[in-house]
């Protein structure tokens, strides 16, 4: 399967005007079209969900098994309390990239903890949207066994 599944978390669909110093100016929009030019290069297709919902989310990452090669999410919030959305992502078996706009560990307290790291291969922190592109990258060298 040439495809991969482009998930964004609760809060994410306001990225441009949400907190400009912290998360850039950049919008979902320009992350979708960054994540799907990059895969692109490599010869995948890219299915991208927001959702404020957390239900939505998990139902599009169990959809996934059927037709997608890895998943990258970004959780949002849902990174710090959602426990269901780490046991969707377990159990669809696919590979993940979780990433992170913001350098979570150098934030809050309760952001330190993300319930997505023990089941992902790729994580991405910190970089700016452009951290979207590297962690597509790195989830696709994983899926197709490429090791530099």
């Amino acid at each position: 399967m040439s495809r991969l599944l482009l998930v964004n978390g609760p809060n994410l669909n306001l990225l441009g005007t949400r907190e400009p110093a912290l998360y850039g100016a950049q919008t979902l929009d320009d992350v979708v079209e960054l994540v799907t030019t990059t895969a692109g290069r490599r010869g995948f297709d890219v299915h991208a969900i927001q959702s404020n919902h957390e239900g939505v989310l998990i139902d599009a990452i169990h959809d996934a098994r059927f037709d997608c090669a890895g998943i990258v999410i970004n959780p949002g919030g849902l990174t710090h309390t959602s426990v269901s959305l780490r046991d969707a992502l377990s159990a669809v078996q696919l590979p993940v990239a979780e990433v992170h706009i913001t350098n979570v560990s150098s934030r809050e307290e309760f952001r330190r903890v993300s319930y997505v790291r023990d089941v992902a291969a790729v994580h991405v922190v910190g970089e700016g949207v452009a951290g979207y592109a590297r962690a597509t990258e790195l989830l696709l060298d994983v899926i197709t066994g490429q090791t530099d």
